[in-house]
């Protein structure tokens, strides 16, 4: 067996309000008389809940220990060094809490330095270093691992990244140069540049290891006693470590490179200088040595830490991180009743989603209904073929996924829903179909249990109007995919009471989902925002600006260009939608007739994918019906006109209370539309660009909440 020692952190806090990481040393003998291993557990005192991150003094604390370590390893002391990381956690980077405090760029230069000059201090010991990467893992995090020797890391670890190109940074603590000159550059990308770029996507341990990230894949059970084990083989030279070898070729690194420009420019259009720095910096460490490429590093962070994109990313961070969890307006929490059965009207594509998701969080019964016995099957055979895939890849063993099938069920009677706590529609868009939906919900249901309509845009005080209990109706409107989109608009109508509306915020909580407080008012937050942007940029084209040149415009700012968009949406719940708020606020959303064109001839959107392309839709080019007198606008013109209608409706939006404040809106864009985190939402780019004070005349935020304080 192996003999460690046992330390335990306890909380620390700084004086600027940092939660320290400290680095707890422990003596560990290696099996086989192979000499005293130093095991660093990085620990700030608090749960899987609150990670270990790196503020000033835990990074000086780490620098004193590597230190100590350093004379230790010359007196013979110690023949290897190895870190790891609290349960569940290994370290997730730098504590850039503080950032907003920055206001120089010598401060930002001195925290770039900080950082290098720990992890280079790991680089140089004189004795074999090992990371064993227990659990989660980014940024500066990442950066550490990188920085030693060897790395092991546990089969069960859900996140592996370095996210910073997503909040408007770069990997700045080594990160550009150490990971191309362990896995290559196109790998290095991929992690630095292609996930964040694809909503922050996270790497799981097996396939970081594939990546070449880490020597061994190792099983959490016995995780770090197997790691101990695995180095004290590597310290003696019983297990030699092999790794591929990376490529100096210049056209292979060039054509990495380039590839990571164009998904970048595509993307954010040049707008968010962190990730084409990041790859400038990748591209470098082809031939940089080691100071020289952490320089150019500091220099980097330096400059971008004084960026108002980066502000903008943190201040989004900080809105899904913080305000996401303490909803503006909820009841009390305790006013919410248990819900311990969900009844869903309809068992279509939505309907089955809503269905999966309420038996895998709440893990309650659901019956979901239909009009007959053929589309009930349907729905139910879906959600039971979804809960089998996730069985046979393996994500849920066989109890699980035997229980979640026993807990949905259907029936073409709402008998069933006699004792829910909760029934959910998810029926079409028509008033008259939601009125006749809950009449008849109502005749079986108890008078204390909750209605939630799943409506995108209707009315929840004109749809519980003609009930006997309008004040248990509440709009619970998810976004598709149900499983993968965060937000949960809550709808109060004019007669909702605080308990429904609590049981609907407590729902929303048990479902992991961001739940927002919407006033009762045409499509809500995110699609009347979507829905004036989607009508300027359609009502721009239709007089005569070519599309590309209006895709260019705005690129960067939606999450994908918006014909795709119309496409993934699709183009019959586009025009309903802009149909409904042309309906309710007149002609400043604007219908497009070639939008109607497309729904005549059937068509699932503009573009078509051909051999992973997207090509206009020859049919719907003949078909385009041109304006008499074209208007054509320049690139420049088209991003001031589509921005300023943006900055006029968040300013209706806000006046009419239809949003709680700015960091709603913003909140709800990020998570409910992707809208990039490096933008800040909305609310601070239209502040940065000017279009705030133009059209509004103020800032939509004061200055320095997600820009740099003057």
């Amino acid at each position: 067996m192996t003999d460690t020692t046992t330390t335990t952190a306890r909380p620390e806090t700084a004086a600027r309000g940092e939660v320290v990481t400290r680095a707890l040393v422990q003596d560990v003998a290696l099996p086989g008389g192979g000499g005293i291993l130093a095991l660093v557990t990085l620990d700030n005192g608090h749960d899987h809940t609150r990670p270990n991150t790196f503020g000033p003094e835990g990074i000086g604390a780490l620098a004193g220990v590597v230190e100590t370590l350093r004379s230790r390893a010359e007196a013979g002391e110690i023949v290897a060094v190895a870190i790891t990381g609290k349960p569940f956690i290994f370290a997730v980077g730098a504590d850039l809490s503080g950032v907003p405090t920055v206001s120089s760029r010598e401060q930002a230069l001195e925290i770039a330095r900080a950082g290098h000059a720990a992890f280079a201090a790991v680089m140089d010991l004189p004795v074999p270093t090992f990371a064993f990467v227990n659990g989660a893992a980014m940024g500066g995090g990442v950066e550490l691992a990188l920085s030693c020797d060897y790395r092991t890391i546990s089969a069960g670890v859900p996140a592996i990244a370095l996210p910073e190109t997503f909040l408007g940074l770069v990997p700045g603590w080594g990160g550009c140069y150490l990971l191309p000159n362990l896995v290559g550059p196109a790998n290095a990308l991929k992690v630095i540049i292609e996930n964040p770029m694809n909503t922050n996507k996270m790497l799981s341990g097996s396939a970081a290891a594939k990546l070449g990230i880490a020597d061994a894949l190792l099983e959490p059970a016995d995780f770090l006693e197997e790691s101990i084990a695995w180095a004290a083989r590597v310290v003696s030279g019983e297990t030699p470590v092999e790794r591929a070898q990376v490529s100096r070729d210049e056209s292979e690194w060039d054509a990495a490179t380039q590839a990571a420009t164009r998904l970048v420019l595509t993307k954010t259009a040049g707008r968010s200088p962190g990730a084409l720095r990041a790859i400038e910096l990748v591209s470098a460490a082809r031939t940089a040595d080691r100071d020289a490429a952490f320089a150019a590093e500091d220099e980097a962070l330096a400059d971008l830490l004084m960026r108002d994109e980066l502000r903008a990313g943190l201040y989004a961070f900080d809105l899904v991180q913080k305000r996401a969890k303490r909803p503006a307006g909820a009841p009390d929490k305790a006013l919410a009743r248990k819900v311990t059965k969900v009844g869903i009207v309809g068992a279509g594509l939505m309907a089955s989603q809503l269905a999966l998701l309420f038996a895998r969080n709440l893990k309650v019964p659901v019956v979901m209904t239909d009009l007959d016995e053929e589309r009930v099957a349907k729905g139910v055979g879906w959600v039971h073929g979804e809960i089998a895939t996730s069985l046979e890849a393996g994500k849920i063993g066989r109890d699980r996924a035997n229980h979640l099938t026993g807990l949905v069920t259907g029936s073409t009677s709402k008998d069933g829903f006699a004792d829910a706590d909760l029934v959910v529609e998810a029926v079409f868009e028509e008033m008259s179909v939601k009125k006749q939906v809950w009449a008849e919900v109502e005749a079986v249901v108890s008078p204390e249990c909750v209605l939630a309509s799943n409506t995108s845009s209707l009315s929840i005080t004109e749809m519980a109007a003609d009930l006997r209990h309008p004040e248990r109706v509440v709009g619970l409107h998810f976004f598709n995919p149900v499983a993968v989109m965060p937000l949960l608009e809550i709808i109060r109508g004019d007669r909702t009471d605080d308990a429904s509306l609590a049981t609907a915020f407590a729902t929303g909580k048990g479902l992991r989902k961001t739940t927002i407080l919407v006033k009762d008012s045409p499509s809500f937050i995110v699609n009347r925002l979507l829905g004036r942007f989607m009508g300027e940029f359609s009502r721009i084209v239709d007089e005569g600006t070519p599309v590309p040149v209006a895709e260019k415009a705005v690129a960067g700012l939606a999450p994908m260009p918006p014909f795709v968009l119309l496409g993934l949406v699709g183009p019959a719940i586009a025009l309903h939608n802009s149909e409904t708020l042309h309906r309710a606020f007149g002609d400043r959303f604007h219908v497009s007739p070639n939008l109607r064109k497309m729904v005549e001839l059937g068509k699932r959107g503009y573009y078509q994918q051909v051999d992973g392309r997207f090509v206009v839709d020859p049919e719907l080019e003949a078909a385009h019906i041109a304006p008499e007198h074209p208007v054509e606008l320049d690139v420049a013109q088209v991003r001031e006109r589509v921005l300023s209608v943006l900055a006029e409706e968040v300013a209706l939006m806000l006046e009419e209370g239809v949003a709680q404040a700015p960091m709603d809106i913003d909140l709800a864009l990020i998570t409910g539309a992707g809208f990039q985190f490096w933008n800040g939402g909305i609310t601070p780019l239209l502040d940065r660009e000017g279009i705030s004070e133009k059209v509004v005349g103020q800032r939509f935020l004061p200055p320095g909440a997600a820009s740099v304080r003057e």
